[in-house]
């Protein structure tokens, strides 16, 4: 057998004696399956490639063709007034990003097309207007940046702005004021307007004013030494001792709380008339001092002009009256209705000329807002 199939001289057997030998596959099956594997294979390696050859190529793309950013905006004057016709620049860090636009009738500019990354400044220029320059602006991919702040300040001039505001909101304004007005720093001096422009109160302002004058806390330290004195020279016909004391005590804050609020608010807000001491401040002492003498007995009207003080002379009138109610039964009558009523306009005449001629001078916010 060995002979047979690797000798050097053939022998002739006849084909039908050859044993059956095993098939092999035909080539084109053999090449077939021995090509299946490499041919993937490369081309999933051939895919490898190309994956990364398009990947660094949409990097490159990428960095090449990023999305460029724009910057607009309105130039306007620091009023808010448009400025049409402004020369606008922008500069880069190169020489060749310089650009020059001029600003359309609406004052508004563009400037499209620009490098992400890249810092930009706008510098703004008109006729009669200082130069505007921004700070450094740095865009992101494809962001659309808008300048809010082009505001341009008039050359050689100072700017200047009108507030317009309701009566009411001056007349709440000047009584905040008011209610920070103490004498040596703690004595309430509310009841008087230093504002050489003073406008009418409001209803509201006119009660707050009186709720204020009756509950602020010097106001009862007052009251309490007043009534001290009272006890002292056994006025009015109420007992000695602590109950005694008490009793003077309330019937003083019933008369500041009414004379408060009937002479302050009730009658001014019926009669629309205003129940602050108007300081003059200005003119000859002589007519300073009528101005304060006269003052308990006219006063000024929610519509400027001068009336008779119906409000104040009938809050006093009322207050003594109710206090009919309240005092001992000896004091009461006719006479203790007038008594106060004198005493009261007597007590407010002396005080309005020493706050025409004193006390401003030892108030401190009145001085401050000189």
């Amino acid at each position: 057998m060995r002979a047979q199939i690797g000798g050097p001289v053939p022998t002739v057997v006849a084909p039908e004696a050859l044993p059956d030998a095993p098939q092999l596959p035909s080539r084109a099956t053999s090449a077939e399956s021995s090509d299946d594997q490499p041919v993937a294979g490369q081309s999933r390696g051939n895919a490898d490639v190309n994956e990364r050859k398009e990947g660094s190529a949409e990097l490159h793309t990428a960095a090449v063709d990023a999305p460029p950013g724009s910057i607009s905006g309105t130039v306007k004057n620091v009023n808010g007034g448009i400025v049409p016709g402004a020369t606008v620049v922008l500069e880069g860090t190169n020489p060749g990003d310089r650009r020059i636009v001029v600003a359309s009738d609406s004052g508004a500019f563009e400037f499209d097309n620009l490098r992400p990354g890249t810092p930009y400044h706008i510098t703004v220029e008109a006729t009669d207007f200082e130069r505007w320059k921004s700070s450094s602006i740095v865009l992101k991919q494809g962001q659309f940046f808008l300048l809010m702040d082009v505001n341009l300040k008039v050359t050689g001039s100072e700017t200047s702005v009108m507030v317009y505001a309701s009566q009411e909101q001056i007349a709440t304004q000047q009584v905040i004021i008011e209610e920070k007005q103490r004498v040596f720093g703690f004595i309430p001096n509310f009841y008087v307007t230093y504002d050489p422009h003073p406008v009418p109160l409001t209803t509201k302002l006119k009660f707050r004013l009186a709720y204020k004058a009756s509950t602020d806390p010097v106001a009862f330290f007052g009251i309490a030494f007043m009534a001290a004195m009272y006890q002292a020279g056994d006025v009015p016909d109420y007992q000695q001792g602590w109950l005694g004391y008490a009793q003077r005590f309330g019937a003083g804050v019933a008369d500041t709380t009414t004379d408060a609020f009937f002479g302050g608010a009730i009658l001014p807000w019926m009669l629309h008339q205003d129940p602050r001491y108007f300081y003059q401040g200005t003119g000859t002492k002589k007519s300073r001092a009528f101005h304060a003498l006269s003052s308990p007995y006219v006063c000024k009207g929610d519509n400027g002009k001068t009336q008779p003080n119906f409000s104040s002379l009938g809050g006093d009138l009322i207050s003594g009256a109710i206090s009919n109610i309240y005092y001992p039964e000896t004091n009461r009558g006719a006479g203790l209705v007038f008594e106060g009523f004198f005493i009261t306009t007597g007590v407010r005449t002396v005080n309005a000329v020493i706050q025409e001629f004193v006390l401003r001078k030892l108030t401190p916010s009145a001085r401050r807002n000189n």
